[in-house]
């Protein structure tokens, strides 16, 4: 829902000017409190918080645990509760209260509930758009309203610039505009996006006042909207207040605007800190400006924030140079991203509900730009954004196109061969077989046992489990994985190095559990990303209680790595582990969907052997998919057989020829036909043992047997004295 907040009007401000200083200077809390009459209720509930501030101060903390759960029980706005703990003259006790019940397991988590509410309510209060107006008048009083209105409007950040902005723009009080304009500076990047989305639709006058401030704020954010008026503007005082500002921030005036705009959106889309106005809380804020609203917050969901601010920013650089296929690619990986991260069931106020698809922007860009968001997704690591592009390519490029000209000297879709996660090598391994390769590419000699390898056993599971010497853990661990479907390697006491060469045996690392101090955690993360086969592998973190704010923070933007307490029950180990598996690499392959890529992998083996494909040859997985005859059954059993047969190899005619002795009935005859479809290509490669069995059965009573088994023998050109026997005997 869009929110316009334009309540700090001049009228709103001289009334508050007439209201007179004493009225100006009361607490925040007292104003409200007056409104508010003590009752009953209000007595118990101080009562209630006194007595856990007493009974925390004495270290009685089981009879503090109760007392808090009552107050968390009662439910209270957090903005009441603000009034509540400032009402009851003991703030400061109580903020030491609940310190001191953080650091006592019994009263953790009530503590910080009980924290938590006093915080959000302190923030709320101070962006409440009455208390804002009452600040920005505080700031023309004494020195002590002054310092308090300074510092409730900073807390308020973005949430006052609407009214921030309108009480600098007016020209009534030079006083406060002046008191405003430090202000903004000190605001540092919150003022930044408002000021810049305002800027453009405001006359000259007032966009040169915002120039003068956004040169005096030391952050570059603002440079691409200084530069783009620098260049665009008729009014020469406006140009050169931003050219003074541009100058001050160390930018070129003469910068290609598309660019800069394209550079920050880059930004945006890389979510650093500094670009996240309220890092911990659930929205941020998108701005508009409407001229008759002024400045309008929109609130948008932190998940799919800087996606938003990616997209508008690479538009406009779009709309002043759409030929840049960087710019392009950008936005579409970051509209991938925005469908990714949508939370289920939230209507975006940005890209509405009725605008295409992610995927339809993905596929109508087509291949060139596909390789680019390829090549991003690969780059940052990102798994689901790696198979949504692989996607498009697949229906999009032609077989050159698939690998065709580099892109800085790479080819993306050939690197996802060898990405460490086994739906992206499966995924572009089923784009390049489908596309019939008529030239070898590098990389070429991986495509057919990776669909080999989907065929035989696309859903297993391999986990390396790190305990240092710790080998009890160890086993607990392993025990709980193996419960989940994974197959554990050894023991590696000394880190990684231990297990290389297992790690080397196997398809894919899908989990790294790492339950070792903070160092040894983080050195093996480390060099578990610096390893190309475990660079994207997902990492489940145990820490001690000391190490895991400390880690949390070290990859709290990585997707791949998740911090847990050591101390975790079996259930919450499960689903950290499933939920890790699920954000960094899509979960584990289902069953369902190991089938799907068996049958599309054997369609796929199956044209490249009809076709006689000499990039592509199917015989490099013979021994592959020899060893998965012996594990299916019906269909599956015939596709493979039929794939086998086009080998020209002896192993692989009598593989065939084996299971077709092993069956009877239909699926004999059907074998049966497929041997003598072989013998058509390359000959008899049967053993002498395999050669009676043929006869015999060509003595069968049962006709249709016989006459297929003949036949049979004829393709394979089977030699007189095998057959003269059969005549001789009046068969």
């Amino acid at each position: 829902m869009r929110i316009a907040t334009r309540n700090f009007t001049n009228l709103s401000f001289s009334i508050m000017l007439l209201a007179g200083s004493a009225s100006l200077i009361m607490p925040t809390t007292q104003a409200t409190a007056s409104m508010v009459q003590p009752g009953a209720d209000n007595d118990a509930q101080l009562e209630l918080l006194r007595d856990f501030i007493h009974f925390v101060k004495i270290a009685r903390f089981d009879v503090a645990a109760d007392l808090g759960n009552q107050i968390l029980d009662a439910g209270m706005d957090p903005e009441l509760f603000v009034d509540l703990v400032e009402n009851s003259r003991e703030q400061q006790r109580f903020e030491e209260a609940v310190a001191a019940g953080m650091r006592v397991p019994v009263l953790e988590p009530i503590a910080a509930k009980l924290d938590s509410i006093f915080r959000d309510g302190k923030l709320a209060r101070a962006r409440n758009p009455q208390e804002v107006a009452r600040n920005i008048a505080l700031l023309t009083e004494g020195l002590r309203a002054r310092s308090l209105a300074r510092e409730r409007l900073i807390v308020a950040g973005e949430y006052a610039m609407p009214q921030l902005l309108d009480a600098y723009l007016q020209q009534k009080d030079l006083a406060l505009k002046a008191q405003v304009q430090r202000l903004l500076v000190d605001m540092g990047r919150h003022a930044i996006i408002p000021l810049t989305v305002a800027m453009p639709g405001l006359d000259g006058t007032r966009q040169e006042a915002i120039a003068e401030v956004l040169g005096l704020i030391p952050y570059r954010t603002s440079l691409p909207v200084l530069i783009d008026i620098y260049q665009s503007t008729n009014n020469d005082a406006v140009r050169k207040a931003c050219g003074r500002a541009i100058s001050r921030l160390g930018g070129n005036p003469t910068s290609n605007v598309a660019d800069m705009y394209s550079l920050l959106a880059d930004s945006y889309y890389a979510q650093p800190a500094e670009l996240t106005s309220f890092p911990g809380e659930d929205y941020q804020l998108i701005w508009d400006f409407n001229p008759g609203l002024g400045l309008v917050m929109v609130p948008i969901q932190t998940p799919v924030f800087h996606e938003a601010m990616t997209m508008r920013l690479a538009e406009r650089s779009l709309a002043i140079d759409p030929s840049n296929n960087e710019t392009l690619g950008l936005w579409v990986a970051s509209n991938y991203s925005r469908e990714l991260d949508t939370p289920e069931n939230y209507d975006n106020p940005v890209y509405s509900a009725d605008r295409r698809s992610a995927e339809y922007f993905g596929i109508a860009v087509g291949p060139d730009i596909d390789q680019l968001v390829l090549r991003r997704g690969i780059d940052t690591r990102d798994t689901p954004l790696v198979r949504l592009a692989i996607s498009a390519l697949s229906q999009t490029a032609g077989s050159r196109s698939l690998w065709g000209q580099p892109t800085d000297g790479r080819y993306p879709l050939l690197e996802s061969l060898t990405y460490q996660n086994r739906r992206v090598q499966f995924e572009a391994a089923l784009a390049l077989g489908n596309a019939q390769p008529a030239e070898s590419f590098s990389g070429a000699e991986r495509v057919i046992p990776l669909l080999a390898s989907a065929v035989k056993d696309a859903s297993s599971l391999h986990a390396v489990v790190l305990t240092g010497h710790d080998r009890e853990s160890y086993d607990q661990y392993r025990t709980s994985l193996e419960k989940l479907g994974f197959t554990v390697l050894p023991p590696a006491e000394n880190g990684l190095s231990d297990v290389e060469a297992a790690i080397a045996e196997v398809p894919t690392i899908d989990l790294i559990v790492t339950a070792m101090g903070y160092d040894d955690s983080l050195l093996s993360i480390e060099l578990a990303r610096a390893d190309s086969k475990l660079a994207v592998t997902p990492v489940f973190a145990l820490m001690g209680p000391d190490d895991v704010l400390p880690m949390t923070r070290q990859y709290n933007r990585d997707q791949t790595v998740a911090v847990r307490r050591a101390a975790i029950s079996q259930s919450a180990f499960d689903e950290s582990v499933t939920t890790l598996l699920d954000v960094a690499s899509g979960g584990p392959i289902s069953a369902d969907e190991a089938e799907e890529y068996a049958f599309r992998s054997i369609e796929v083996l199956r044209n490249l052997a009809i076709s006689n494909n000499q990039v592509l040859n199917v015989s490099d997985a013979a021994s592959i998919l020899i060893d998965v005859l012996d594990q299916v059954d019906g269909l599956t059993l015939l596709d493979i057989a039929e794939i086998i047969s086009y080998m020209p190899q002896e192993k692989a005619q009598r593989a065939v020829m084996n299971k077709a002795l092993e069956y009877d009935a239909d699926i004999q005859f059907e074998l049966l036909t497929i041997v003598a479809d072989s013998g058509k290509r390359f000959g008899n490669q049967l053993d002498n043992r395999q050669i009676r069995r043929l006869i015999e059965l060509a003595q069968s009573d049962n006709d249709e047997l016989a006459t297929i088994a003949v036949a049979t023998m004829g393709a394979l050109e089977v030699t007189n004295t095998n057959l003269v026997p059969l005549i001789l005997n009046g068969e």
